[in-house]
């Protein structure tokens, strides 16, 4: 089992969930994080850490991110993040502050 990264990431791209995976398995893309499934050890850290709640273990994604488990096999393509930034907040991020 692995986790991924969701649709809820774009735009927002927090990296509370980077900074506490034990096995750096995020990557950053310019909008978002994903999680590379061949080094997620599935320790549950980075679970509670999401505050738009778009990590989901990949045996109980709902089906409306289905393809989120193939977007996230993309992540050995780039950078590896492993400490907090200042989130994203892009125009599309329903996690946006007030």
């Amino acid at each position: 089992m692995t986790y991924i990264v969701t649709e809820p990431c774009v735009q927002c791209k927090y990296s509370d969930c980077a900074a506490v995976c034990p096995v750096e398995a995020f990557h950053e893309l310019p909008d978002r994080l994903l999680i590379n499934p061949d080094t997620c050890i599935d320790c549950d850290a980075c679970l509670p850490e999401c505050p738009v709640e778009a990590i989901y273990a990949d045996m109980s994604i709902p089906e409306e991110y289905m393809e989120w488990l193939e977007i996230n096999k993309e992540a050995e393509n780039y950078p590896i993040i492993s400490v907090k930034q200042p989130a994203l907040y892009g125009p599309g991020c329903k996690g946006q502050p007030e």
